[in-house]
Order: structure tokens, then sequence, then C-alpha cells
């Protein structure tokens, strides 16, 4: 018996290699991220000691970091190797995991829209458990400062009570008693260099002058007035980032189709 294929019988480069360039960049992408967290963490000595990771109360930025890494090198690498040698098992994993991480994504957008109050308290937990690390690690302390540009705490200036440095409380001599992280003053354009030390004692003054050096508003109530102004740049985003993982799996599913049709042909 002999086995031939027919002249047109063959997996189309085009889908083939637009495939393998979608998937580069996510490849990339991931070692980038992967690079940058393991880089981070030399810096803060976990590498050297892993224990470290465990001791902090918050949540590591870099862990975050680190975890997008493996993803994404991952998926990259499972997309190009899948690709170029024209493996479907690669290919399925590829797709499959894309489909997954787009319906969790779909899950819980529904999820925080129809369990809004539910959201709102688990957020407040985690803005509160990272309060209490603030001083613990420098990357969680960037990553609390970037997100109070308009705002200062969970719920206000008196969450960093629950910091042991901030705290008013009498046992306290901590030079940070009573004042709130820098992040939390509102800006004087005079001002081209930061004053890192514009909200020490701020919380002994009335409430009443608070507003005049410090954000009152709490972060959850910002996000709150935030996202009914945004809507359409929060959907455009989401719709974006949907249309990017539908068009990975229409290239994979199409190689996949061509792949088969080409082994099915090959015993014709």
């Amino acid at each position: 018996m002999h086995y031939y294929r027919y002249s047109n019988a063959k997996v189309s480069c085009w889908y083939k290699y637009l495939l393998f360039s979608y998937n580069i960049i996510f490849w990339l992408a991931g070692v980038v991220f992967l690079g940058v967290g393991l880089w981070a963490w030399s810096e803060k000595g976990v590498l050297s000691d892993l224990t470290k990771v465990t001791r902090m109360h918050g949540i590591d930025p870099v862990v975050l970091v680190l975890m997008v890494g493996v993803v994404m090198f991952t998926l990259g690498f499972a997309g190009c190797v899948g690709a170029l040698r024209e493996n479907i098992c690669l290919l399925n994993f590829f797709c499959g995991t894309i489909v997954l991480i787009f319906f969790l994504e779909l899950a819980v957008a529904v999820l925080a829209f129809l369990f809004q109050d539910w959201v709102r308290d688990r957020f407040r937990e985690f803005f509160e458990s990272n309060i209490k690390s603030y001083r613990d690690d420098i990357d969680l302390q960037n990553l609390i400062d970037s997100l109070q540009k308009a705002c200062c705490g969970a719920y206000g200036p008196e969450d960093w009570d629950l910091n042991v440095y901030f705290n008013c409380s009498g046992a306290s001599y901590s030079r940070e008693k009573c004042g709130v992280p820098f992040s939390c003053c509102v800006p004087d354009p005079a001002q081209k260099v930061v004053n890192t030390q514009c909200g020490y004692d701020v919380r002994i003054q009335l409430k009443s002058k608070w507003d005049e050096s410090i954000f009152t508003k709490g972060c959850i109530q910002a996000l709150e007035s935030w996202l009914p102004r945004n809507i359409y740049i929060v959907a455009g985003v989401f719709i974006a980032i949907s249309l990017l993982q539908i068009f990975g799996i229409f290239l994979a599913r199409t190689l996949i189709s061509d792949i088969e049709a080409v082994k099915a042909g090959h015993h014709f």
C-alpha cells in the first residue's frame, strides 16, 4: 500500500508564522517579567533565603510579577514551539489555557458586578492587611504609594492606625506616630522635590484641617467614584484584551485543523 499526500495538502505558512509571531511577544514579555522578578528578589536577598517570602503579612508585589511571568513564558513557549513544530499537543495546551483564562476573566467581571459588596469587603481586607505590613517591604510600599494618588487608606487616613509606625497610641515612639505616608499628602505644584515628611503629625490636628494637607477620601470610595467616570475606558481595555485572546484562539484552532487535515491526507 502506497502513502502519498496531495500537492496542496500542507500547513498554511500564514497561520503558522502569524501564530509564532503572536506568541513570541508572550514569550519575550514572560522573560522580561521573570528577569525583573528574580532581580528584585535577589536585591532583597530572597533567593538566598526563601523563608523571607512567608514572613510578610501583606502581599509581595514581586510574587505577582513572577506569577505573570511564569504564565506568559509558558504560554509563549508552548505557542511558539507548537506552531514551528506543528505539535498538536502543545497547540491544544496553548489554546485550552487561553480559553480558561478568558472565561476566568469573564467570570471575575460578572461576579464583581453582581457581588459588589463582597468585592468591596475583600478589597478592604486586602488594603488593610498591606497597610499593616507597609514598612516590611520596599516593593509593598511602592505599590501602596502608587495606589494612594488621590486617596488615603481603605476608608480614610485613620486606617493608618493599623500600622505600628503610624499608630496614634501612647505606646508608640515612632517619629511617624499619628501621621500618614507621604503619598497621602495633597501635592504642592510649587514643589519639585517630594517631601517625604509631609504626613508627619497630621492626624494630631483637628479633622476639619486634614483637607488642607492630606487626602481624606479612602481608596475604596475613590475607586467607586472613578469607575463610573471611566467605564468606557475600562470596558475598552477589557474588550481589547478579549479580542487579542480570541484572535490567538482562532489562530491556534485554525492551525490545528490544518495539521490534522495534512496528517489525514498522508493516509488518504
